[in-house]
């Protein structure tokens, strides 16, 4: 009989222990403050767009003389404009600049420069990492895990593609005088500079 009450004795303090490390609780002001520090990627492109993708490409090289600089001395233009997140060989560059439209098609516009540099500016499909990754201003670190960096590309690809382009594209015809700042990506070892293509974040006609 004693036996049988120390066995019971020992099952319900086992149970007991399992019990209490199995439950535990939080406060109800500390999972709200949880869900309040969600990260939220439309609100931070949003911010990332105004404060400081739109007043780094005001001042980004001018496409003429980036791409000289790419075509005369690439290490060093590569140093000193190229960014990334990811490794690897492509690398992204801000860039603004000025031009005439000589030919509108379903997916860009095409300008000449005043430098006589031909270029095509993406108007229908904006995708990819390089209004991301193009300033520099963001990091790798700045996130808690991948999805979220990847859903800042998509946020601000989104902004661009809803505020910026619509508007220019009603009114946009060739011969048009344009303005334009923007990204575009190029690889380091297999530098083509007669296929670029600009993914824009500001866009007007004058």
């Amino acid at each position: 009989m004693t036996k049988k009450i120390i066995k019971y004795c020992v099952f319900f303090c086992i149970l007991g222990f399992i019990a209490y490390h199995s439950v535990y609780f939080k406060k109800l002001s500390e999972v709200k403050a949880a869900a309040a520090k969600k990260f939220d990627p439309a609100t931070y492109a949003r911010t990332y767009l105004d404060k400081q993708l739109i007043p780094a490409a005001a001042v980004a090289p001018n496409a003429d003389t980036l791409i000289s600089q790419l075509k005369n001395n690439p290490v060093k233009a590569f140093k000193a404009y190229a960014h990334a997140l990811a490794i690897g060989n492509t690398r992204f560059f801000l860039v603004q600049g000025q031009g005439v439209i000589t030919n509108i098609d379903e997916s860009n516009v095409y300008i000449i420069t005043p430098g006589k540099l031909p270029l095509k500016i993406a108007t229908e499909y904006v995708f990819g990492n390089a209004l991301r990754d193009a300033p520099g201003i963001i990091g790798v670190n700045d996130f808690g895990n991948g999805m979220d960096l990847n859903n800042v590309s998509a946020e601000v690809n989104k902004l661009v593609r809803t505020e910026v382009l619509p508007p220019f594209k009603s009114k946009v015809k060739k011969g048009d005088n344009i303005s334009f700042a923007g990204a575009f990506e190029l690889n380091q070892e297999h530098i083509n500079l007669n296929n670029i293509e600009v993914i824009p974040v500001t866009l007007n006609v004058k």
